[in-house]
């Protein structure tokens, strides 16, 4: 088993070889490298652990190639390879420009087999502890992302010095998650986002973590609105199938990612900056539906204003907000709008002291003659509630076989008719042969928060 990986880099044919030979018997892989230019083109799809540089190569010396090196490692965003400089002459001005430019050490040819091993050992333990503890105080631990500390250094120096993508990346209604199945599995959704977003981003690309549920992600070279839209899809679709792994195929939070992008360095090379007009369009995604992304463009940079005339505006907001048409059923919402608006029902309530009531109905299959005969018993039973209860009502189909109801202003006493009712219903219907019914109720006045807030 290899111990370590070292790139000779000498334009002395023997001196490789003896190098070579040296370390043959000892686990080490060594890889040999004529030139200067021939080393940076190695180390552009290599990373060993370990750089023996001559100081003296035609066309590009030792010091020159080590600079290259260096400032290769930045753009593709690599932790610094230890350099040990090898020369044939006991020169120590050379010594000296070779430490101060950060070379971890100077060999003397010959080379002695002992005198290499032990630097060598030596400083690779070294980096690996320095490159350890480094990496550990920008690394999020969950994810294995850069973390907030890790981000504001790396962000900053490629959106000065590289083209492509910043974007903020939101888990859409994770909270749900926490409260409903725990911190563990939330621990679990975030690991398995961090999982789908290496998978469908390329090795170039950084990742990072900034918050909670909250991402950065530096697409390189990147500049197609089309790159971003592909990304925004493939996370929204895998993340949906993951939940479902973990959490069952009842799962039916409103789960996605939330994605707004700026354009680098068409919109700017200062990080902070970019980072405000992503954020502004990760805004307009939220407020539009969310599950998806916005491209920031010079509208959304610079809003425009225009001079209507007041009362002819708000006669026609109004008029987009009524109804068209007359609605005679309870009002049927899916599960994000619904905790919206028992949200704003409690607030209400607690302010004004008005009652509603909470009430849930369950199908439990206990012996239908089919799985399409429950389904279609489920479809039935959404459909009696929705013709009994008022248009002021409230219904969301939180799994398959569960409906959840948000009764304004009905009163304790007057809720349990609203059940008889319904099973009454239910009974003439026929569709309850092997199905049984359960139902929960509970009443807010807003009393509790009052007190509360006592």
């Amino acid at each position: 088993m290899e111990k370590y990986w070292l790139v000779v880099a000498d334009d002395d044919y023997l001196c490789l070889k003896n190098v070579k030979a040296l370390l043959d018997d000892d686990n080490i892989r060594i890889s040999c490298v004529r030139s200067g230019a021939e080393l940076l083109r190695f180390l552009k799809i290599n990373e060993p652990d370990l750089i023996l540089l001559d100081v003296v190569m035609p066309e590009m010396d030792g010091f020159e190639t080590y600079r290259r090196i260096r400032e290769q490692e930045e753009e593709y965003g690599r932790r610094q390879t230890p350099v040990i400089f090898l020369t044939g002459g006991h020169d120590s001005e050379n010594e000296q420009r070779g430490l101060a430019l950060g070379a971890a050490d100077f060999i003397y040819k010959p080379v002695k087999r002992d005198v290499l091993l032990s630097r060598i050992n030596n400083i690779i333990a070294n980096s690996k502890t320095i490159n350890d503890l480094a990496e550990e105080a920008v690394t999020d631990h969950l994810t294995g992302f850069y973390n907030k500390a890790g981000t504001e250094e790396r962000m900053a120096e490629l959106c000065r010095s590289g083209g492509g993508m910043l974007m903020i990346l939101d888990l859409d209604n994770f909270k749900l998650v926490n409260d409903l199945y725990g911190h563990d599995m939330g621990d679990q959704v975030l690991k398995s986002f961090a999982d789908i977003s290496r998978q469908c981003s390329r090795q170039e690309d950084v990742l990072c973590r900034i918050g909670g549920d909250e991402f950065l992600v530096f697409f390189r070279n990147a500049k197609s609105e089309r790159a971003v839209a592909a990304f925004s899809e493939r996370l929204n679709e895998r993340m949906v199938n993951e939940c479902r792994k973990m959490m069952g195929v009842d799962f039916s939070l409103p789960i996605g990612v939330s994605l707004g992008c700026v354009s680098v360095p068409e919109k700017g090379g200062d990080y902070h900056e970019l980072f405000q007009l992503a954020d502004r369009a990760l805004y307009q995604v939220k407020q539009n539906g969310k599950h998806g992304y916005r491209y920031c463009d010079s509208e959304l940079q610079r809003p425009g204003i225009e001079n209507a005339d007041p009362d002819a505006e708000f006669a026609r907001m109004l008029t987009l907000c009524e109804e068209r048409s007359e609605l005679r059923q309870a009002m049927w919402v899916g599960q994000e709008t619904f905790t919206w608006i028992y949200r704003f029902m409690e607030r209400f309530a607690a302010r004004y002291h008005d009652p509603y009531t909470r009430m849930m109905f369950m199908l439990l299959d206990e012996g239908t003659e089919s799985v399409e005969a429950y389904e279609e018993a489920m479809f039935q039973f959404g459909c009696i509630i929705q013709r009994i209860l008022r248009k002021n009502d409230v219904i969301t189909q939180n799994r398959a076989n569960c409906f959840l109801l948000l009764l304004p202003e009905l009163s304790e006493e007057n809720a349990p008719m609203i059940i008889e009712r319904v099973m009454a219903a239910w009974e003439r219907s026929g569709y309850g042969k092997g199905i049984r019914v359960i139902s929960r109720m509970d009443y807010s006045s807003g009393e509790k928060e009052t007190d509360r807030k006592k």
